[in-house]
């Protein structure tokens, strides 16, 4: 079965990763983005090496998002950012070909554990399985 397997984060991460801290996320030193990008590489190649791995992508900062909806008379709402009602965004995915739900778990919560500097925010990391063309579980 196919799961993606999603992280968030907020534009103030993002920021703080580039070296400017906020009240809700300190500043992030080179060594500990190093740590960061070593972990994430050590699950992905494990990804590859189990033949789990599908496709996975970190994503841009939400200030370079757009969202694009119909307006009330049907021509295109064109705003800035990914959303207007929250702050955090998707950050980063993974799709993920696992034999059980206990085993995508296994590796959400592997992703969970991701070294941060002391005081950034912890975010949940989201599963959902995919569907099929037919509607059915991919």
């Amino acid at each position: 079965m196919k799961y993606l397997v999603m992280i968030q984060g907020t534009q103030a991460d993002y920021e703080a990763m580039g070296g400017k801290p906020s009240a809700h996320s300190p500043a992030w030193s080179e060594q500990d983005l190093q740590a960061m990008f070593a972990f994430m590489g050590a699950v992905n190649a494990d990804l590859v090496e189990s033949g789990e791995l599908v496709d996975g992508q970190g994503l841009t900062e939400p200030a370079r998002a757009r969202t694009v909806s119909a307006g009330p008379d049907g021509r295109p709402l064109i705003t800035d950012g990914p959303y207007g009602e929250t702050k955090e965004v998707l950050a980063g995915y993974w799709v993920l070909d696992c034999e059980s739900l206990e085993r995508v778990t296994e590796i959400a919560a592997r992703v969970a554990s991701c070294p941060a500097p002391e005081g950034a925010a912890q975010y949940p990391v989201v599963i959902r399985p995919l569907q099929d063309a037919e509607g059915g579980p991919a």
